[in-house]
């Protein structure tokens, strides 16, 4: 997301990175200056941040998507459409906008076809995964034992021969990429994921192409058994992975402390299938409106910087790269991270991320400070009647890389592929034992099929949240600040 002073290194770390915001062909909307709200607090933004605002992005981000093939993807036209508008939105409110490049590498798979004996089935590459041979590779099944963390480790393959095999292995906990390498160093042939949730396991990635090493599919969970009790089974892939170039979007306020900067997130790519507008078009609006309504000047406490991440639908890559390119000064400065990706999911759940672990589940507490922004979320959603749950920092989105370099994070999020269970159907409607977005990563991820009613309640969360920690990072439900900060970032 590096220098002398923060504002100073904060542009010229973007200067040196940056890319010109690229003109689209066509004509863009007419764009009247936001008025900001009175008071940049918590309160006042979540008043202020409406369905009907957030929604009026979203119906352009899905005419840009309807303009350009039918997606935002990055290193495509519409993803560049969509960086143009955001940029002219965050110009219209008087922000210094940058748009620092970096590359990336673009994936594609054509062939991609598995067989257990005749038996043909359903199975999608995992982003980066290299091609097998043209007549694909045969070879008999070593199953990963179901422990609390399938594959991760390699003393989870102890007693089995694993060199020359085909892996399968359960989706959960650790990134596919660690699953990968770890098969890959014990002598594995290929890897195939089993989804942990009901459907087929799409959209997986990698991570790089740096780590990808052998060829990496997943398969739905209902094909699961299939694949683990064949006895040999066929992976045929042809894939391609290029380098291209996308862009992230950093907009700053211009108040506010530089040595305690709130950064506010939502990644602005979709996939390739289709134009993202729960994925992630509904953070990317939400974080978009409530820095339209801050305003560029506001009256707040801490500085807060917004980004719109590009890049995250390959492997975090944006997010990735910015934190990468951080110096020590600047990321120490920053105070914490808030992520919001997917709030309108259309069986929606209302979770905040589990940032002391309290449920237990999954990756451990986020860093110190994480569990003071998850009970700002929880609490600002039990004021509006709802009963969130917590949610697993499992990785898959920006909030990564920050919580990697000791960073506190935190955010709201209406679920994926997850299931919903009997027990949130009651709290929150919907449909138990479904899935919480049916339309994840596929052409249906329209306006059409958002839930409005999450989606209001969600952004009205994203402003509270940014809202208040531009006002006051100290409290109960602080993060820590000076020396407190040092010491929890030390690791000691």
């Amino acid at each position: 997301m590096r220098r002398t002073t923060l504002l100073a290194s904060f542009a010229a770390g973007m200067l040196v990175m940056a890319g010109c915001s690229s003109s689209s062909d066509e004509e863009q909307p007419a764009i009247a200056a936001p008025t900001p709200v009175a008071t940049a607090d918590g309160r006042g933004l979540a008043d202020a941040v409406t369905e009907e605002g957030v929604i009026a992005h979203l119906e352009q981000l899905e005419r840009i998507a309807t303009d350009n093939n039918g997606n935002r993807a990055a290193g495509t036209p519409g993803y560049d459409a969509s960086v143009d508008y955001v940029v002219d939105q965050l110009e219209s409110a008087g922000f210094a906008v940058e748009t620092p490049e970096f590359e990336f590498d673009q994936f594609t798979a054509d062939t991609q076809r598995l067989s257990a004996g005749d038996q043909q089935l359903s199975v999608s590459a995992l982003t980066y995964s290299p091609s097998s041979p043209s007549d694909g590779i045969t070879a008999r099944v070593v199953l990963a034992p179901a422990d609390g963390s399938p594959g991760c480790e390699a003393t989870d393959y102890d007693g089995l021969e694993v060199s020359g095999a085909i892996v399968v292995v359960d989706r959960g906990v650790c990134p596919f990429g660690a699953k990968q390498t770890v098969a890959a160093e014990l002598g594995a042939v290929a890897i195939i994921v089993v989804n942990n949730e009901p459907g087929p396991l799409d959209g997986g990635t990698l991570g790089s192409a740096d780590i990808a090493k052998i060829p990496a599919g997943g398969v739905s969970a209902e094909d699961g058994p299939i694949v683990a009790s064949a006895p040999e089974l066929t992976l045929t892939l042809d894939t391609e992975t290029t380098t291209t170039k996308s862009r992230n979007v950093i907009a700053q306020t211009k108040t506010g402390s530089t040595e305690n900067v709130v950064v506010a997130g939502a990644h602005l790519d979709s996939v390739p299938e289709g134009p993202g507008i729960n994925d992630n078009g509904s953070g990317t609006a939400a974080v978009l409106e409530t820095a339209l309504k801050m305003g560029s000047e506001p009256d707040i406490t801490n500085a807060v910087r917004f980004t719109f991440w590009g890049a995250e639908e390959p492997g975090l890559v944006g997010s990735t790269k910015y934190v990468e390119g951080l110096s020590e000064e600047d990321e120490a400065a920053i105070a914490l991270y808030l992520n919001f990706d997917m709030i309108a999911s259309h069986n929606a759940g209302y979770l905040a991320y589990d940032g002391d672990d309290s449920d237990k589940v999954g990756a451990p507490a986020g860093p110190p400070g994480s569990e003071g922004i998850e009970r700002v979320f929880l609490e600002r959603l039990q004021q509006e009647g709802i009963a969130a749950d917590g949610t697993d920092f499992d990785g898959r989105s920006d909030y990564g890389p920050f919580i990697d370099v000791g960073i506190p994070s935190g955010g709201v999020f209406s679920g994926a592929d997850e299931t919903k269970s009997a027990e949130q159907a009651a709290k929150w409607g919907g449909t138990a034992e479904e899935t919480f977005d049916q339309n994840y990563h596929t052409a249906e991820d329209t306006l059409a099929n958002i839930d409005r009613a999450a989606l209001d309640s969600n952004a009205s969360a994203v402003a509270f949240g940014i809202g208040t920690f531009a006002q006051e990072i100290d409290g109960p439900n602080g993060v820590p600040s000076g020396a407190a900060r040092t010491e929890a970032r030390s690791g000691e």
